[in-house]
């Protein structure tokens, strides 16, 4: 399917657009645009995530399934790219707002040219004030985050170092009076620096989809019939037990002090009854 790049009528602005100091003069767009009723949440972070960021993007936004909130972010690498692909996952609408044009031949970065086509094939959106053929450049990138701040009830960091470009989002969400959420993380790590930076200026942390679902003002709801909980063998029990926090496969076995292929088999049938999730080696437990 085509989706062409079609100028929007300055009447049809995203009305909290209007609201920023220096509001786009013209925007162009691809494919369908958020409802006016619709919460948005920007999420944006460091393109050189670590497993664990990749597992707060996948935890946060899969808690956000079923209520009508679409994701904004700016197709870049890292846990932008994931955050576009974790809404399209779960249902959630998605728009993208690159740092340059928004036809196929501009689109970047290159190696998301196919997420941008993913997007608008699962009714998301791609939004730009640049002309549909201008290339990104390094003053593009900081003058596309005001309107990534700026369209957003709220904007959520995911990992940022000190000098993360996201950080720049963040600060325009606090000039713009949007709520900044923030995701704690290691004291030790290098990619917390930035969003324990502003946690210490007031920043709201977040640790579960109820969280930003409550800045949001969005209530709460679990449409999900009550489900079965099976009764654990004491095998399970023990891996539930060790997994009060991810854990890698061969750590797991070993602190288990179990049969490496009795194990294997367990973790299968738990993964299997939905009560762990395996994700780049690390295992969790769910609910």
């Amino acid at each position: 399917m085509d989706f062409p790049v079609d100028e929007l009528a300055k009447s049809d602005f995203p009305r909290a657009l209007f609201e920023i100091p220096q509001p786009p003069k013209r925007l162009n767009y691809r494919g369908v645009l958020p409802d006016p009723k619709m919460k948005l949440l920007s999420v944006v972070g460091s393109r050189k995530y670590t497993n664990y960021g990749k597992q707060v993007v996948d935890h946060l936004i899969s808690g956000l399934r079923g209520h009508n909130i679409g994701i904004v972010s700016g197709l870049a690498l890292g846990i932008d790219s994931l955050a576009h692909q974790t809404a399209i996952d779960n249902g959630l609408y998605t728009l993208a707002i690159p740092g340059g044009g928004l036809s196929d031949g501009v689109i970047y970065p290159r190696a998301h040219l196919r997420l941008a086509h993913k997007i608008l094939e699962e009714g998301g959106g791609l939004l730009s004030e640049y002309d549909p053929d201008f290339k990104a450049i390094t003053w593009s990138f900081p003058e596309r985050n005001r309107l990534v701040a700026g369209i957003s009830q709220a904007t959520l960091i995911i990992e940022a170092g000190e000098k993360s470009g996201s950080l720049i989002t963040a600060r325009l969400a606090v000039d713009y009076n949007r709520e900044l959420l923030v995701v704690p993380g290691s004291i030790f790590s290098d990619n917390s620096k930035g969003t324990h930076q502003f946690m210490k200026l007031g920043a709201r942390p977040v640790t579960e989809a109820a969280d930003i679902l409550d800045t949001l003002g969005i209530e709460i709801k679990d449409d999900r019939a009550p489900s079965f909980t099976p009764l654990l063998s004491l095998e399970e029990q023990t891996i539930i037990n060790l997994l009060s926090e991810p854990q890698e496969r061969d750590l797991l076995i070993r602190r288990s002090e179990l049969p490496t292929e009795s194990v294997a088999i367990i973790l299968m049938r738990m993964e299997m009854n939905g009560l762990i999730k395996e994700d780049g080696g690390m295992y969790r437990k769910l609910g």
